[in-house]
C-alpha cells in the first residue's frame, strides 16, 4: 500500500504564512522606528531587571550541593 502523499510545507513557506512574515516584519519596522523614545527610555529598567536574571541563570544554584562536592575539570582529568 504505497501512497503518493503530498508533502504538505509548514506554514511559514505558504502564501498566508509568507504575507504574515512580512506584515510582521513591516509592523516591527514601524514600531521600532515610531517609538524609539520609548524603547531608549525603558533601557535602564531593563538593565535592572536582567541583573537578578544573570544571577538566576548563570549561577545555576551553586552552593546549594547539600554536601556533594562539585566535580572540576581536574578531577575529571584525573580520573
Amino acid at each position: 500500500m504505497d501512497h503518493d502523499h503530498h508533502d504538505v510545507p509548514p506554514f511559514w513557506r505558504s502564501p498566508a504564512g509568507l504575507t504574515l512574515l512580512v506584515a510582521l516584519a513591516v509592523g516591527g519596522f514601524f514600531l521600532v522606528t515610531e517609538h524609539t523614545a520609548h524603547l531608549l527610555g525603558a533601557l535602564p529598567y531593563l538593565l535592572l531587571l536582567a541583573c537578578p536574571l544573570m544571577h538566576v541563570f548563570m549561577h545555576r544554584g551553586h552552593g546549594h550541593q547539600h554536601g556533594q562536592p562539585r566535580s572540576t575539570d581536574d578531577d575529571q582529568r584525573r580520573q
